[in-house]
């Protein structure tokens, strides 16, 4: 299981690897719930965006399956 301190890092890593491509998820957050309880694995939450960047990240995530 993550400890909070790897989920912030995990994150954080998420959110520059996409800033890379011109990629933003402005609701790209830890899911707080599951970070203060006790019982569960703490989850990203990836949020919205609209579809120009669902776009966006749809094609980069089809380039990167291609090599």
């Amino acid at each position: 299981m993550a400890t909070p301190d790897d989920s912030i890092a995990c994150v954080e890593e998420l959110r520059a690897a996409l800033a890379l491509h011109g990629i933003t998820l402005p609701s790209l957050r830890i899911d707080l719930p599951t970070f203060t309880s006790p019982y569960r694995q703490t989850l990203v939450a990836l949020g919205n965006c609209n579809p120009a960047t669902a776009r966006d990240l749809a094609a980069l995530l089809r380039k990167a399956a291609d090599r």
